[in-house]
């Protein structure tokens, strides 16, 4: 059972796969009561059955034994002639009828009722033809009662009932023992058949607890996870897309809402470059060239000035000194907020202008180098600009390499050599805004920081095509 299975192009929804998985579980436990209960019912009959076969051996040893005390107690009467000898003979007669119909309805199958009553009509011949006559003759005096012909007789007829019984009851024990094989065997495979059904259940019930783990608790928790990177600022996490479709469609909300967020980000961040693009070129083009040409008056006047004219002369000197710092100021406000050289000769060529420009050594490297987005240029130049400035800052670093390198993703590694041990709970607002700066254009940036062993900035920019 798979918490991904599409049927009829559709996603299984979580509540299809419970319903499902619950009415698996219930079948499968109904199954395994109903063969219990089959167990059980079997387990009576069985014990129904051998408590009958008991009580058909029961009758039939009583009615061998009427039959035995009925030609014990006449074989002394003719003996003896005394009627003290008929009384057992008397009473096995009396109870006769009685016994007969017990001996016959204990049976317990068609083939020993029909042996029964074979049995219970032979005793009856015997009784009835046999020994009342032979009673009689003795009464009446008849040499003939106690002759070898009648002795022999009644021998013969019993010896041949009592091989009738023998059958009987060895054919009753047999049933017996096979009832009781029969019972055991039937116990013992609904107990494996519940076993079964118990374990199967259990089964179900741990692939259905994985399956919710892998299906619900685990894309739960990286939604979690990714609600935190989410709040911390990393607009480019993504949930993964589940089969589930509840987890699916909360995972497709979720990253429709951080591309929201993103493009948003990027939008306000473009429009900012733009700001900061065109405040550049004006403060250049504008204020700077105005102070410029001001500036070129003043020392034209300056030249015009006679010597006698001292005072004018220190007051236009001062001028000049005045303006020069003010265009010196506007040039590296301008450069502050969107240096010249980026957007004439692109990124490397304005990474190395920073770098002369840095107290601390810096080794500038490219790889496949090229103009792209000026919006990703500006963006990993601004990125360079503060990890360069934290580490000639606060790193106590005496040197600073900076590798560049252009392919299908913008890399730039900046590496220190000094304190480390930065980590993003003591980075600061600082590179906090980084991170964000690199988010907002599906980027990725990774701080690798050891305590003592300098500190190593990671950033990749995908590059729009």
């Amino acid at each position: 059972m798979n918490a991904g299975r599409v049927r009829g192009g559709r996603r299984l929804g979580l509540t299809s796969l419970t319903v499902a998985a619950s009415g698996l579980l219930a079948l499968l436990i109904g199954v395994a009561f109903a063969i219990l209960l089959w167990a059980i019912a079997d387990a009576n009959s069985s014990i129904s059955a051998r408590r009958a076969s008991r009580s058909a051996l029961v009758e039939a040893g009583g009615m061998e034994q009427l039959l035995v005390d009925m030609e014990t107690g006449e074989r002394g009467f003719v003996i003896t002639k005394q009627d003290d000898f008929l009384e057992p003979w008397q009473t096995a007669r009396e109870k006769l009828p009685a016994m007969t119909r017990r001996f016959v309805d204990s049976t317990t199958s068609p083939e020993q009722r029909r042996a029964a009553e074979r049995i219970a009509r032979g005793v009856e011949s015997f009784l009835d033809d046999y020994s009342v006559p032979l009673v009689r003759m003795v009464r009446q005096g008849d040499p003939a009662a106690s002759g070898l012909a009648e002795t022999a007789e009644g021998k013969r007829r019993v010896d041949v009932l009592r091989d009738q019984f023998e059958r009987y009851m060895a054919d009753e024990r047999r049933q017996l023992a096979e009832r009781t094989d029969a019972a055991g065997t039937n116990s013992h495979q609904a107990v494996l058949a519940a076993a079964l059904g118990v374990a199967a259940s259990t089964a179900l019930v741990a692939v259905f607890t994985v399956l919710q783990h892998r299906a619900v608790v685990r894309p739960v928790r990286g939604t979690a996870s990714a609600a935190r990177e989410l709040a911390e600022g990393d607009l480019g996490v993504r949930i993964p897309p589940s089969r589930v479709a509840e987890i699916g469609a909360l995972g497709a909300s979720f990253n429709s809402m951080a591309a929201s967020l993103q493009d948003s980000r990027r939008r306000i961040m473009e429009s900012t470059e733009a700001v900061h693009r065109r405040t550049a070129r004006d403060l250049h083009d504008g204020a700077q060239q105005r102070l410029v040409s001001l500036m070129i008056g003043l020392r034209l006047a300056r030249e015009m000035l006679p010597g006698t004219e001292a005072a004018a002369a220190d007051l236009l000197d001062q001028s000049i000194d005045n303006a020069q710092t003010a265009v010196n100021e506007l040039r590296e406000l301008a450069s502050g907020i969107y240096p010249l050289v980026l957007t004439v000769k692109g990124l490397v060529p304005a990474v190395r202008d920073l770098a002369a420009r840095c107290p601390v050594p810096i080794v500038v490297d490219s790889r496949d180098e090229r103009r792209i987005s000026s919006t990703v240029e500006s963006n990993a130049y601004f990125v360079v600009a503060e990890a360069v400035t934290n580490a000639a800052k606060h790193a106590d670093a005496s040197r600073i390499d900076v590798l560049v390198e252009f392919d299908d993703v913008l890399r730039i590694r900046v590496a220190d050599d000094g304190i480390g041990g930065v980590g993003k709970a003591v980075a600061g607002s600082g590179m906090t805004g980084l991170a964000e700066r690199v988010a907002a254009f599906d980027g990725k940036l990774v701080i690798d920081s050891p305590p003592g062993g300098g500190t190593t900035i990671l950033i990749s920019i995908p590059i729009p095509a």
